[in-house]
């Protein structure tokens, strides 16, 4: 039961990162961190393709946030 929540947490937290981050730029950070725990989750429910997924997700949210963080202080 524990991991099916820590699941609903991480895809929500997903869900509402994504439709924030263009209005706020932290968002991005917060959907990254989600992916990986998303990652987690796919990794205890051993839904390997979704691990995979996931983890190239949080890599792209990472690269994104730190591109539009190193524009802002240009």
């Amino acid at each position: 039961m524990a991991v099916t929540i820590f699941g609903v947490v991480a895809v929500g937290t997903m869900m509402i990162a994504y439709a924030l981050e263009e209005r706020f730029h932290s968002f991005v950070l917060v959907f990254a961190v989600a992916s990986l725990m998303a990652s987690i989750y796919a990794v205890l429910i051993e839904a390997w393709p979704f691990v995979f997924i996931e983890a190239l997700w949080s890599a792209v949210a990472i690269r994104k946030w730190n591109s539009k963080h190193h524009e802002r202080s240009a």
